[in-house]
């Protein structure tokens, strides 16, 4: 792939007009590098809407969008999610997609390893995972002061009207789909994937979709809890236990800014801050965007990409990877996302390779 003119400068493409895409749109342009060029919606005008506020082209038409762009930022409903991937990395395209980025874990596996073939980026957004305030928490929890780790509990629920897409879309709405994600990635970036037994247990509205979602993990001598909601309020907080201390970040935790460790000793208590600016998007798009320019440029040189993506110690992409989303990272969440929807929700999903 050849970015603008060889100068760097990467065209990028967004699929979707709705939310998040018009909050990608300021947030894309505090990462250097990136000039958002089309949007593409199959209803041509819905794109229009969308391209007329932004200043951008409109695309009724994939392919048409691929002409114009070099990376694509895919923001569409969440069981489009894992085929535009596919098409885009198909037309060597690099990809940020928001979360989930698939709904089975086998998906999501192939997806990665299509990408990596390709010599491509493939990135799930979820924004808390690069933003400083979590970062901040993690290497506290990992630094050992808090001693090992043994509990991590995270709640995310928000309320949304009774009409909206969330809670009507019988197939692929409800809390756990929504909001899942960010609960469990503090879960898997600090205890992995290798639990023995997850189970669920939701409170469902009357069309069947869980406005409240409790995903109880058991580790090799740990747990986590994992809470999210959409029609139900409780206290956001992310906490990380401890031998000798725990780590907790108030609501809202996924917008991590202060952070406070605590002790046998009451009155002993350290806090932290850090910036969270703006909505937040801006600190993956920028990860996206030194990743992209590490993958040029190591393809220029005659370089592969690190394996996969284990941190290689010599370049800054690799060294985030301790605080962003890792491949096996995104196919974790994916696996946990496809459990749930076959237990709990029985939904059949097709295999969409």
């Amino acid at each position: 792939m050849q970015s603008e003119q060889g100068m760097g400068i990467q065209r990028a493409g967004v699929i979707g007009t709705g939310r998040i895409a018009n909050r990608f749109m300021p947030e894309a342009g505090f990462a250097d590098g990136i000039h958002v060029q089309a949007v593409y919606n199959p209803h041509l005008e819905s794109a229009g809407r969308f391209a007329a506020r932004w200043g951008l082209d409109a695309c009724g038409d994939l392919t048409d969008l691929f002409r114009r762009v070099d990376l694509v930022y895919i923001a569409s409903p969440h069981e489009t999610h894992a085929a535009y991937i596919k098409a885009a990395l198909e037309h060597g395209k690099h990809v940020l997609c928001e979360k989930p980025l698939a709904l089975k874990g086998e998906q999501a596996k192939e997806l990665f390893a299509y990408a990596e073939r390709q010599n491509l980026v493939l990135f799930e957004g979820i924004k808390t995972a690069y933003c400083p305030g979590f970062g901040k928490i993690l290497e506290i929890a990992r630094s050992g002061s808090i001693g090992t780790i043994r509990y991590v509990e995270a709640c995310f629920t928000k309320l949304e009207p009774g009409d909206s897409r969330e809670l009507t879309d019988r197939m692929y709405g409800g809390s756990f789909t929504e909001l899942g994600s960010y609960c469990l990635l503090p879960v898997i970036k600090l205890l992995g994937n290798g639990f023995e037994d997850v189970r669920f247990e939701s409170i469902k509205a009357e069309n069947g979709l869980d406005v409240f979602t409790k995903a109880s993990f058991q580790y090799p001598g740990a747990l986590a809890t994992a809470i999210c909601g959409l029609g139900v309020k409780a206290e956001g907080r992310l906490m990380i236990s401890g031998t000798k201390g725990y780590a907790t970040a108030e609501a809202p935790w996924w917008k991590t800014t202060d952070m406070k460790v605590h002790y046998e000793n009451p009155l002993e208590v350290e806090k932290y801050s850090e910036p969270f600016l703006g909505d937040g998007l801006r600190y993956e798009i920028r990860a996206f965007a030194d990743r992209v320019n590490e993958v040029e440029d190591r393809a220029r040189g005659g370089m592969n990409l690190c394996g996969s993506y284990d941190a290689c110690g010599s370049c800054k992409v690799c060294d985030s990877q301790r605080y962003g989303l890792t491949p096996e990272d995104s196919v974790a969440l994916a696996d946990i996302m496809g459990r749930f929807m076959e237990t709990e929700r029985l939904i059949q999903l097709e295999s969409r390779a």
